[in-house]
């Protein structure tokens, strides 16, 4: 019997060693063990390669200003476990993850004797989420972000009032695919009949995938760009600031303070999901709430300045688009600094490109590894740099302690890669 907070945690990341296994078989087994409390959750889906997160955070923000208590259920945590299953961005009780864990551990146990074999990690992470704000704690709305892909993700069991696809790009393309359509695909699996969809999909081949799915089921589509439009962007010192027109309201001067192009689309994906939410749901969402709620969201190691004198930025850019992302804004708000990078990565990534795009920012690059299954070797990634300034490390805790007492005014010191690297580095930082 699973009794301490160390117990529970340590038994869900046991269930690691099961892997990947896509499908929903499980999770509707344990759904109907449970009671299916999926059934009792308002839910908004959010797929997508990039940006998941950071539109939970504008979503659940601008619900926040306008007075809802609001659920989210997201991944990969950054600072504690409990993250995962937040509560108006405050992550749940130790004790209510024993308790949870305490209903979900007999079930896995009677799952593994079956033919359908035992629940992964992220299977049981998603029924204790959905048991909570099914039964345990029923929330105004609850915005839950899909883990991998979309059509087989676990978290597909929701009929929920909104679809998001914030855009497609690569990643995980050993388990999704290798193409931009392939990947589409399994990404549009979250759209549901009936159940309106906001996207910010630009590449023709993964929007025509899109376009489609959503046709046969009767989904009423937004699209970025399309259905709604930005307009009069400009960067600022404190993040972006753009206008945004929508086929219901226009909104001037909207601020964030998020940094970079890519979170000005995220924003308006949220901010196109809370009018729809308006309209669609009779949520009381004014346009104060909206800016309110833009101005003050936030996201952890997403081009995070974790200190400003020395200049150091937290960025979990894990795949090409993020680091394309990621280098279009220290381009576009820190154009005159010479920029350190310290990189890590998991070995399932498109690492030569996101190296080369580091290659053509930094004007010093520092490879290391960390403690984690697929963490490449540091050495393994600067092999595939041609910078005439890298170099490897292995106590990357003890090189930014070092790097740090050294920068001037001029410098800026990137820590980039996996976001389990910049969990472990925010520890670390404490």
């Amino acid at each position: 019997m699973v009794r301490t907070y160390e117990e529970a945690v340590a038994w869900i990341h046991g269930r690691l060693r099961l892997g990947i296994k896509p499908g929903l078989k499980r999770m509707e087994w344990m759904m109907e063990q449970l009671g299916h409390p999926e059934r009792r959750v308002r839910a908004v889906h959010i797929g997508g390669t990039n940006g998941k997160g950071s539109t939970v955070a504008y979503l659940r923000s601008i619900l926040q200003a306008a007075g809802y208590s609001v659920g989210t259920f997201t991944s990969p945590y950054v600072e504690q476990f409990n993250e995962r299953i937040s509560i108006n961005g405050e992550p749940i009780r130790d004790e209510e993850i024993v308790e949870l864990v305490q209903t979900i551990k007999p079930l896995a146990d009677e799952l593994e004797q079956t033919e359908l074999g035992g629940p992964t990690e992220f299977e049981v992470i998603t029924a204790m989420m959905l048991d909570y704000f099914g039964k345990k704690n029923i929330q105004d709305i609850v915005l839950i972000e899909v883990g991998l892909g979309g059509r087989l993700d676990s978290t597909n069991i929701i009929y929920p009032l909104l679809s998001v696809i914030t855009n497609v790009s690569y990643d995980h393309m050993n388990i999704l695919g290798d193409t931009l359509d392939q990947i589409a695909a399994e990404k549009a699996g979250i759209i549901k009949s009936g159940v309106p969809l906001v996207t910010a999909v630009n590449e023709p081949e993964a929007w025509d995938v899109i376009a489609k799915t959503a046709a046969e089921r009767k989904a009423k589509t937004y699209r970025l760009g399309v259905d709604f439009t930005v307009t009069d962007w400009k960067t600022i010192a404190e993040g972006e600031q753009f206008s945004l027109a929508t086929p219901f309201a226009e909104y001037r001067d909207l601020r964030i303070q998020m940094p970079g192009a890519h979170q000005v689309d995220n924003a308006a994906v949220a901010v196109m999901a809370a009018e729809l939410l308006r309209l669609g749901y009779s949520f009381l969402i004014e346009p104060e709430h909206i800016a309110d709620g833009l101005a003050t969201a936030a996201w952890p190691g997403r081009f995070e300045r974790v200190s400003g004198k020395p200049l150091i930025i937290l960025d979990g850019a894990h795949n090409e688009a993020g680091i394309r992302a990621l280098v279009e804004t220290v381009r576009a708000h820190y154009p005159d600094k010479r920029v350190h990078v310290l990189f890590a990565a998991l070995t399932d990534k498109p690492l030569e490109r996101m190296i080369q795009l580091l290659d053509e920012l930094a004007d010093t690059i520092t490879f290391t590894t960390f403690d984690f299954p697929r963490a490449a070797a540091a050495e393994q990634l600067a092999d595939l740099s041609t910078h005439q300034q890298k170099a490897t490390v292995l106590q990357w805790e003890k090189w930014i302690r070092e790097q740090a007492s050294r920068l001037t005014e001029r410098d800026l010191l990137l820590i980039t890669g996996s976001l389990y690297f910049i969990s472990e580095v925010k520890k670390g930082m404490r």
